[in-house]
């Protein structure tokens, strides 16, 4: 059903530029967006595209002083854009209440009010689940976990024994939280397991992504902190120490007794190595490697990781190889101790 501009912009509390009274009949990005479409643009180096997109309406930054047929001017254009497409677009997730037959829940696990349990759902031996949670088909949670109120746990998610699962929590589809810690020792000639004895702490209001695994400690806590967002894919070894409102990005990976500070970036296939501190506010560029402790505040490239400008520094002069080795051949010439030169 087609909404005017005039609606939207009350909806998303955004002042109108143009013709209020436009129907809208779905919102696109800017890439897709034609006819009957609104879009949004979230800076200017984007406006140009929407000057030639087809599309009836945009969603801009109020702070963007151009004029056009029809804009709804926002201080958070992303943000009042993703609450136009759900009214256009987002269909409501299946709810499921009450709890399926084919859960096998023990009988002195604990389930508070308002809790949803899909089908084949395990829950064993001494468990307490909070309110209002929401646990898809084919979870696991394994001995003594506890998890607090309004949890989401997506299809088999695992939780080994133990675990422990703040308020608000949300861990999508496939992850493992407490498997063993990749711990051996070398014991005549064969390795040998050392018991993983530990368990996992998750924060509130964390968000732990697909088939990420979260290993157990050896004796104690590996713990994530609160407000830290860790994408698909991601490896956080045993006895880890992430702190609050971190970022790790898919396949990134924290080898065992790693420790971050609050507001730490880690992008996309970096890796740490075991025991090294990574200091609050500290970025970590894609595919850098961690090898010794990072300063608060540092930005770290490259491998083994280095402060940008350094690292920088040394890529300019790698650069700079093959006419230093011209040079070097000229000179060496010069002074008699090459009888011919081949200069490339």
């Amino acid at each position: 059903m087609p909404v005017t501009v005039r609606e939207l912009a009350e909806l998303v509390q955004g002042e109108i530029c143009g013709d209020g009274e436009r129907e809208i009949r779905a919102a696109r990005p800017l890439s897709e967006a034609g006819p009957g479409d609104i879009t949004f643009v979230d800076d200017e180096k984007h406006f140009a595209v929407f000057q030639a997109s087809r599309a009836s309406a945009a969603i801009l930054p109020s702070k963007l002083a151009f004029s056009c047929n029809t804009l709804i001017r926002v201080k958070e254009p992303l943000t009042a854009f993703i609450t136009v497409f759900q009214k256009f677009h987002a269909s409501p997730e299946p709810i499921f209440t009450g709890i399926h037959p084919s859960a096998q829940i023990h009988p002195t696990a604990r389930i508070g009010e308002g809790t949803s349990i899909g089908p084949f759902v395990i829950i064993e031996e001494g468990c307490v689940i909070g309110k209002r949670c929401r646990l898809h088909p084919g979870v696991s949670i394994g001995h003594r976990s506890q998890i607090e109120d309004d949890v989401t746990l997506y299809p088999r998610v695992v939780l080994y024994k133990n675990s422990v699962i703040g308020k608000r929590v949300i861990i999508h589809a496939n992850a493992v939280i407490g498997a063993d810690g990749f711990g051996y020792r070398l014991v005549q000639g064969h390795h040998e397991k050392v018991p993983q004895l530990g368990h996992v702490e998750i924060g509130d209001d964390v968000e732990i992504g697909a088939c990420t695994t979260i290993d157990r400690a050896t004796f104690g806590a590996t713990r994530i902190g609160q407000g830290t967002k860790i994408d698909n894919l991601v490896m956080i070894g045993h006895n880890c120490q992430i702190g609050r409102h971190n970022i790790i990005v898919s396949q990134a990976a924290l080898a065992g007794s790693a420790t971050t500070g609050d507001y730490v970036v880690i992008a996309g296939q970096a890796g740490v190595c075991g025991h090294v501190h990574v200091g609050d506010q500290a970025s970590v560029a894609a595919k850098a490697g961690v090898t010794k402790d990072v300063q608060a505040g540092s930005r770290m490239i490259g491998y083994p990781a280095g402060p940008v400008k350094d690292q920088m520094r040394m890529k300019h002069s790698l650069d700079k190889i093959p006419e230093m080795r011209r040079d070097l051949k000229l000179i060496k010439q010069h002074l008699g101790l090459l009888e011919e030169v081949e200069v490339s």
